[in-house]
C-alpha cells in the first residue's frame, strides 16, 4: 500500500510539473486533471491506513466539508 501511495504522488507531482510547462490548454488541461485523479486516489489510500486518532477526526472533517461543498454545488 505504501508503494501505491508514494507512486500516485510521484505521479500527481510529474503532472503538476509537466503541466506548469505545457503551452498548449487541453494538454496543460488533461494534466491537471490526472494530477487531481492521483490525489483523490493517493487520500483513498491514505485514509483506508491505520493511523492515531487524531488523524482519523481530520481525515473525518475533510470527508464531511468534501460532502458539504458538493452539495452546496448541486444547488
Amino acid at each position: 500500500m505504501n508503494r501505491d501511495l508514494r507512486e500516485f504522488r510521484r505521479l500527481e507531482r510529474l503532472c503538476l510539473e509537466q503541466a506548469a510547462l505545457s503551452t498548449m490548454d487541453l494538454a496543460r488541461s488533461g494534466l491537471l486533471k490526472v494530477a487531481n485523479d492521483c490525489r483523490i486516489a493517493a487520500e483513498a489510500i491514505e485514509a483506508q491506513s491505520p493511523r492515531g486518532a487524531f488523524a482519523e477526526a481530520v481525515q473525518a472533517l475533510k470527508l464531511a466539508l468534501s460532502a458539504k461543498s458538493m452539495s452546496k454545488k448541486r444547488h
